[in-house]
């Protein structure tokens, strides 16, 4: 038998030095089988940790529960190979957060990775940057905000969403959310506006599609959902993210600090700031906000011109998926319009008229993106740049363009694995479009 290395050799009327008493496992010298529950010595070598003798005639017997290993023996091997995996694994971890802090630092960046974040974060992409940007903005300190109750909040809102939705989930948050913080940024905004605005813009950004359940407003009101009839067939959806908002703001205790008129005042703009999000009143905000303009009325020193430009760059972080670089641009397409063809589904599971969005039969992912451009989001974010008429503003603008041209010349693949150049005709109507947009 092969042994790791040479083991000191005593008789048995020597005393045992100390140094080897004083090592880990210690050391056991007996030549009695009863001490070991009967089987002889030489079988005991067999057993983790082994038994070495100095010869035949078995003088000293030596056991080292840690320190000998025996090559012969396959629990070797397998041992050596769980501390090697535990020792990769604690690099990997160690690697992964140097890349997820090293994300963190560029957070204000528009070309910011989210699907890589989402891994790096392994799956708690919504939770770690918001409360990193809670951090950034020194919110928890200026409103002393407890750390755990913050945390707990963000966590219980992430698995608010629906991790089973293609698209309306918790990635989608944490992708406005970066967004949202991006605008925030903007000297137009960080210059007027105050800690209170830049509370309420990161929470509704976190909050504002939660509990989404993967279809649109048209589809709960047609099914008789309960939550049509609740909100009486108006902002069905977005009523219901808010209320569910508030709850969990109140089920955390995270603001139950505050005085109880300034914790139902921040609630009413929460929620003014999350119904901006429906889709269906895009040219209602659309129209104010160009006549405000054109008019030159917005001034960020009155409190509800902050709160009204808070609501359009939430609108613009909300359908900003389009002015983003194309391989992220495609990604989320290709998300959403998943969701779309999941609901004409179910419509047509069930009978009823399927959303025109909806139908993969008549659809393609280009066809979509290409309508909701040109009559969605274009004409929003034209808007903006005039009201921050900055680089980040034309970076958007210059993605959206790019981003169109593709989905409109280049050969794409749709999702009923055809290839053809999509070079499609749209529906005139914008309503079309504003109407039967997921929200």
């Amino acid at each position: 038998m092969e042994v790791c290395y040479q083991l000191p050799v005593l008789p048995l009327d020597r005393p045992v030095p100390k140094h080897v008493l004083g090592r880990r496992g210690a050391i056991c010298l007996t030549s009695s089988q009863v001490l070991f529950g009967g089987p002889a010595p030489r079988q005991l070598s067999k057993r983790r940790g082994a038994i070495s003798y100095d010869s035949s005639d078995q003088t000293a017997l030596f056991i080292r529960m840690l320190d000998v290993r025996l090559r012969s023996q396959t629990g070797y091997t397998l041992e050596r190979q769980v501390s090697a995996e535990k020792s990769e694994k604690k690099v990997r971890h160690e690697s992964t957060q140097r890349r997820q802090h090293c994300m963190l630092q560029k957070v204000g960046s528009w070309n910011f990775d989210i699907f890589l974040f989402e891994r790096l974060s392994n799956g708690n992409s919504l939770v770690d940057l918001t409360f990193h940007l809670f951090s950034e903005y020194g919110l928890i300190k200026l409103f002393r905000l407890d750390l755990l109750k913050l945390r707990r909040f963000l966590v219980i809102v992430q698995e608010a969403y629906h991790s089973e939705n293609p698209y309306h989930n918790a990635l989608h948050a944490a992708d406005v959310t970066q967004a949202m913080y991006c605008y925030l940024q903007e000297p137009q905004l960080s210059e007027s506006l105050t800690s209170c605005d830049i509370l309420l813009g990161l929470l509704a950004a976190a909050t504002h599609d939660l509990d989404h359940p993967g279809v649109n407003q048209t589809f709960l009101i047609n099914t008789n959902h309960y939550l049509a009839s609740l909100y009486q067939n108006t902002s069905v959806l977005e009523n219901h993210h808010w209320k569910s908002a508030v709850s969990l703001l109140r089920e955390s205790g995270l603001l139950s600090h505050f005085p109880s008129e300034d914790r139902q005042c921040l609630e009413t703009r929460l929620g003014s700031l999350i119904l901006a999000t429906d889709i269906s009143r895009q040219n209602e905000y659309l129209s104010e906000f160009r006549t405000r303009l054109d008019r030159a009325e917005l001034h960020m020193n009155n409190s509800q011109d902050r709160h009204f430009i808070l609501q359009m760059a939430l609108k613009c972080a909300d359908i900003c998926n389009p002015c983003r670089p194309w391989h992220l641009c495609k990604l989320w397409s290709h998300k959403v319009t998943e969701e779309f063809f999941n609901q004409g589904d179910i419509e047509r599971r069930l009978n009823l008229d399927v959303s025109i969005l909806c139908d993969r039969n008549s659809n393609s992912v280009a066809k979509i993106q290409i309508g909701f451009i040109s009559f969605v989001v274009e004409p929003l974010f034209v808007e903006w740049a005039r009201f921050s008429d900055t680089p980040l503003s034309h970076v958007m603008l210059g993605h959206m363009t790019s981003n169109k041209f593709n989905w409109t010349h280049l050969p794409q693949k749709d999702l009923r694995g055809t290839t053809q150049t999509c070079n499609v005709s749209l529906p005139t109507e914008t309503a079309l479009w504003v109407g039967h947009t997921t929200d």
